[in-house]
C-alpha cells in the first residue's frame, strides 16, 4: 500500500496527468475552432436564409446570377461531385495497387524509395497540379477536343492530389493486418495473390475505405487547381469535354467583390460546402472506428 501510493505520487503520474489535461485543452481548442468557423458560416449566411424563399431556393432558381437575385447552387454543387467522384475512381484502383506493391511485392529498398516519392507527391502545393495542369494537361486536352480546360482536367489533376493520401492510408491499413492471419495463409499453400486477395484486403477493407473518404474530402475542398483548370464556366457539364464550376472554385473568384445578398450567398455556398466535408470525415471517422 505505502509502494502503492508512492508510485501514485510520484513524478511521473504527475507527468502524465498534466499530460492528459494538456491534450484535452489542444483537443478542445480544435474542436472550438471548428465549431466557431461552422457558427461563422451560419451567421454569414443568415441575412439570406431567413427570407421567406424557400431552401429550394438554391436548386431551383433560374441560374446563377446574384445582381438579378438567382442563386442557384446546383450546377456548382453538381461540378464539384463530378470532379470528386470521377477522381475517387481513377484514384482508388491506382493508390490500392501502389499500396500492395510497397507492402507485398517491392524490395524493402524499392518500397521504401517508392513510398517516399508518395509522401513527396502529397506535400507539393496545389497551385503547382494546377499550373501543371494549365500549361501542359489543358493543351493536351484542347488537341482531342476544345476548349481544353475541362471537366476531365479538373478530375485529372484531382486524381494526383488525392492519390498520395489514398496510397499512404491504404498502406498503413495494410500493414496494420495481423501476422498470423498472413501466416496462416501461406501455411495453407495460398499463392501471394489468393493470400492478398483473399485475406490481406479484407482484413484491411475499412481502412481502406475510411482513406478513401478523407481522399475524397480533400477533392470536395480543393480550390486554386480546379479553378486553373476547369474553365469556371457555371453550368452543369454534359460530358468530360465540357467547362464547369466548383463552389470552392466560384466563392475564391467571386468574394473579392461580392456584397450584400451576393456576399451572403458565396457564404451559404461555403456553408454546404462545409457540411458536405463534415460528413465525409464522419463516415471516415466511423469507418477508422469499425
Amino acid at each position: 500500500m505505502i509502494w502503492l501510493r508512492h508510485s501514485i505520487s510520484s513524478p511521473s503520474a504527475s507527468a502524465d496527468t498534466l499530460m492528459l489535461w494538456l491534450l484535452r485543452a489542444a483537443a478542445g481548442v480544435a474542436a472550438s475552432l471548428v465549431l466557431l468557423i461552422l457558427f461563422f458560416l451560419v451567421a454569414e449566411s443568415w441575412p439570406l436564409l431567413m427570407r421567406d424563399l424557400p431552401i429550394t431556393h438554391f436548386v431551383t432558381d433560374s441560374s446563377w446570377h446574384p445582381d438579378e437575385g438567382a442563386y442557384n447552387l446546383a450546377p456548382m454543387l453538381s461540378g464539384t461531385l463530378y470532379a470528386a467522384g470521377g477522381a475517387l475512381l481513377l484514384a482508388m484502383p491506382l493508390g490500392i495497387a501502389s499500396a500492395l506493391f510497397i507492402t507485398y511485392y517491392a524490395p524493402p529498398r524499392g518500397a521504401d524509395a517508392y513510398r517516399r516519392l508518395v509522401e513527396l507527391l502529397a506535400g507539393i502545393p496545389s497551385v503547382v497540379y494546377g499550373f501543371w495542369g494549365l500549361t501542359t494537361l489543358v493543351p493536351l486536352i484542347n488537341q482531342l477536343q476544345p476548349p481544353g480546360s475541362s471537366l476531365l482536367a479538373g478530375i485529372l489533376v484531382l486524381t494526383l492530389m488525392v492519390l498520395p493520401t489514398i496510397t499512404l492510408t491504404a498502406h498503413a491499413a495494410l500493414v496494420a493486418v495481423p501476422g498470423d492471419y498472413l501466416r496462416g495463409a501461406f501455411a495453407l499453400g495460398m499463392s501471394r495473390w489468393a493470400m492478398v486477395r483473399g485475406v490481406a484486403l479484407p482484413a484491411a477493407r475499412m481502412g481502406i475505405v475510411a482513406g478513401a473518404i478523407l481522399a475524397a474530402g480533400r477533392a470536395v475542398g480543393e480550390t486554386m487547381a480546379v479553378l486553373m483548370v476547369t474553365g469556371n464556366v457555371v453550368q452543369h457539364a454534359g460530358g468530360l469535354f465540357d467547362p464547369e464550376r466548383t463552389l470552392a472554385a466560384n466563392i475564391a473568384l467571386e468574394m473579392p467583390y461580392a456584397v450584400s445578398d451576393h456576399r451572403a450567398a458565396l457564404f451559404v455556398s461555403g456553408l454546404t460546402l462545409m457540411l458536405l466535408v463534415m460528413l465525409l470525415w464522419s463516415a471516415a471517422a466511423r469507418m477508422g472506428r469499425g
